[in-house]
């Protein structure tokens, strides 16, 4: 299963950052002792002169500082910003911003230092604080694309795994499902008959659920229905819970009729109208309201389903409890790269949200 981590911005998490600046810390710390070891100041200051905080400030520290916030630039313009575009675009642009940004870093900390009339390369000297920290910061974002090339892959890998894994399942419940399948229906017709007429309602309510497993086993042997087969399959799954809630369950579909031939996956509604049932409405005694709404747009179907239930305030251990999200969620990710989003319902509740 795929864990959220604690992020700070842009899916960058706490060890990454933390990690970057261990990274400038220790550069800025060697290159320190690269320039005390090269001008002999060892003689003056003794082995441990390499220690000394204000040595480090005037040698590399500020330098190193000024390399970050010009890292921050690069990466907000060549990466962030673009973070919807292609790896190759990114790259492009990191590559035309590094000389810039160096140039300007370079200009900006000689008229810093010129200012406060402290000392810095000149003449021809000046070329290795060019040289120097272009290098630096090609090395670090070569290194940055090549982690998150790494991290990607992996997501991938263990999406794939979960993915296989839950269409192993799938399968097998496939076969379980078409297992003498007259069986359940022979079960329901012999119940059936042994009722009373006077119970009529019962034998409806038999008749539905019948209707629920027929379509059910059909549904394992098709990858796609008509919305219009779905949604036929989710009102009699919800007319069965109003006879368990009675007058406490109120339902609101909302679909186009134009889009009732639209070619959808089958059950893919019901485990999210029944998870709204199970978790958001059962335990309130006024009961509540489902709403399903369907439309198109920018050539998408875009599903909701809302419920006026208790809630769910940590909304990422939803998909730790039970197989039906999960499934759901997987499916989504993999038949259409479409991710199910989960919000709060005004005024509470919880809403649903996916496309097609």
């Amino acid at each position: 299963m795929l864990k959220k981590q604690n992020t700070v911005f842009n899916n960058s998490t706490v060890k990454e950052v933390g990690a970057i600046l261990l990274f400038y810390f220790a550069f800025a710390w060697l290159y320190r002792i690269v320039l005390w070891y090269n001008g002999m100041r060892y003689i003056e200051g003794g082995f441990w002169g390499w220690l000394n905080l204000r040595g480090f400030w005037l040698a590399s520290g500020r330098q190193y500082l000024f390399l970050l916030l010009g890292s921050v630039v690069i990466w907000f313009l060549g990466y962030y910003l673009l973070r919807h575009k292609s790896r190759k675009l990114q790259l492009g642009v990191v590559l035309l911003l590094l000389p810039v940004v160096t140039y300007f870093i370079r200009e900006i900390r000689y008229i810093i230092i010129d200012a406060i009339g402290e000392n810095r390369l000149t003449g021809s000297g000046e070329i290795w604080d060019w040289y120097i920290p272009l290098l630096f910061l090609f090395f670090q974002f070569s290194c940055f694309f090549a982690y998150r090339y790494f991290v990607e892959n992996q997501r991938k890998i263990i999406l794939e795994g979960e993915l296989r894994q839950a269409a192993l399942k799938s399968e097998l419940s496939a076969i379980k499902a078409q297992l003498n399948p007259h069986f359940l229906y022979n079960v329901f017709n012999t119940i059936n008959a042994s009722i009373p007429p006077e119970n009529e309602n019962t034998r409806n309510m038999i008749a539905q659920l019948s209707d629920l497993f027929r379509y059910q086993l059909q549904a394992s042997q098709s990858e796609l229905v008509p919305l219009r087969d779905e949604l036929e399959f989710v009102k009699k799954y919800l007319d069965l819970e109003k006879a368990r809630f009675d007058e406490r369950l109120d339902i609101d579909i909302n679909v186009p009729e134009e889009l009732l031939d639209e070619m959808v996956p089958p059950m893919l509604l019901q485990p999210l109208v029944e998870n709204s049932v199970k978790h958001g409405l059962a335990s309130l005694i006024d009961g509540g309201s489902i709403a399903i709404n369907i439309k198109k747009s920018e050539g998408k179907l875009k599903f909701e389903i809302s419920d006026t239930g208790i809630g769910i305030k940590d909304k990422s251990s939803v998909f730790k409890k039970g197989i039906g999200l999960t499934n759901t969620r997987l499916r989504l990710q993999k038949m259409y790269n479409s991710q199910l989003e989960l919000v709060d319902n005004e005024p509470q509740g919880l809403t649903i949200k996916f496309s097609l």
